[in-house]
């Protein structure tokens, strides 16, 4: 495929790309990302997307392919000098449920669903990853677990499924490679430490009592009070948490009453607590249910809150982040590895940084000139292609370098 969407021009992906990768396993990574591109699905229902790497995988000669709930595991073993070392590739491989407005030639056919978060950026370049071991498996020892790994983006979660099927078990390492639209393209950005926030959910029920909208005092009006408890919320993050620690509480749907003069009896709140640590969580939890109930008691309402424990935030391995800023230079240069704190999102690649030695960097794919310049989960957001083999490139230096060293 001669044209990706995005050219290695100055002011997208830099020129010089060190790789080994054959341009014919590049082309075809890129004919994989917009097959998955142009048929995205929801997790835990990527019956089709499993089907299809399975194939893709199957024509370059691998064979050793295990299905992980919608999603799969293969092995790539060196037959160079021998090593029992061992490390994993995690690409998540699910879709989210937006409606495509990105305006690219192969978009979403799905309705409602979209690859609006770059997973089909991640698995394709594990399958470069994997054409290219499997052809080059003499030249080193070892070997690379590619798991193709789905439901990051909702429960039951795809990275915990992982560890509690033992995939990690005999694993020394992992890495994960998410790409990043605030970072310039062909850019990696890493750094060792807490990387990704962990993610909870609540549901809040609020109960009151209608009444005319003309005699709100015979009620208890549960819209208001809910109206209330958005506001209370935000000052746990802004009174009440240490700046330098972590913590975003988003109230993200409300729902309540149907008529123009009926008060609403009834109201339900969702939303999540993403925190930088153990102790910051669990004082969120704490105020999160304290102030809700609290002020269902000032205005006569009741409240129920329901706050439901998800992943873990990712932790990066001061050596594993060595290993990949390492790599990343040998394929495109020092100054185009940035050493970059962590952001807010959740992955569940932190089940994976809980059970093993892991490292999650990012791959830069912000290029104003295609338009690749809108945040992850926007209905416009596009990939600049051109990038994807400095990750392939990263993945493929930092596996064969870590299954190169003498095991502790």
């Amino acid at each position: 495929m001669s044209n990706p969407e995005g050219s290695a021009t100055a002011g997208g992906v830099a020129k010089t790309v060190t790789t080994d990768i054959d341009a014919g396993i590049l082309d075809r990574m890129i004919e994989v990302r917009r097959h998955l591109h142009r048929n995205p699905e929801l997790s835990n229902q990527e019956a089709g997307t499993q089907r299809y790497l399975r194939q893709m995988l199957v024509d370059q000669g691998i064979a050793d392919i295990r299905d992980v709930g919608f999603g799969l595991a293969v092995d790539i073993v060196g037959t160079g000098k021998p090593s029992n070392r061992k490390v994993a590739i995690r690409a998540d491989i699910d879709a989210l449920p937006i409606e495509e407005e990105s305006g690219v030639d192969y978009a979403s056919t799905n309705p409602g669903v979209m690859h609006a978060c770059g997973h089909d950026a991640h698995a394709s370049m594990a399958f470069a990853v994997a054409a290219h071991l499997h052809r080059s498996r003499d030249s080193f020892g070892g070997t690379v677990r590619l798991i193709f790994q789905p439901a990051e983006e909702d429960e039951p979660s795809g990275g915990k499924r992982v560890v509690e099927e033992g995939l990690l078990d005999d694993i020394d390492a992992a890495i994960c490679v998410h790409v990043d639209p605030y970072t310039p393209s062909g850019k990696i950005a890493v750094g060792s430490g807490p990387y990704t926030l962990a993610c909870d959910t609540f549901d809040v029920v609020v109960i009151g009592s209608a009444a005319h909208a003309a005699k709100p005092h015979e009620g208890v009006d549960a819209l208001a009070v809910a109206c209330s408890l958005v506001s209370e919320l935000q000052k746990i993050v802004s009174r009440e948490i240490d700046p330098y620690d972590p913590l975003v509480i988003s109230v993200t749907a409300i729902n309540g009453g149907n008529a123009y003069n009926v008060t609403a009896g009834k109201v339900t709140l969702k939303g999540t607590i993403r925190s930088g640590s153990d102790a910051t969580r669990e004082r969120a939890w704490r105020r999160v249910r304290t102030i809700a109930e609290g002020i269902g008691t000032s205005h006569g309402a009741r409240v129920e809150v329901d706050i439901h424990k998800g992943e873990p935030g990712v932790v990066n391995d001061v050596e594993m982040t060595e290993l990949i800023a390492a790599s990343a230079k040998a394929c495109i240069g020092a100054d185009n590895v940035l050493n970059t704190p962590g952001w807010t999102i959740a992955d569940d690649f932190g089940y994976f940084s809980e059970k093993r030695p892991s490292v999650y960097f990012r791959l830069g794919i912000r290029n104003e000139e295609i338009g690749s310049v809108f945040p992850l989960h926007h209905a416009r957001f596009r990939v600049d292609e051109a990038a994807l083999k400095v990750g392939a490139a990263t993945l493929v230096a930092a596996v064969t370098a870590f299954l190169s060293m003498e095991a502790p």
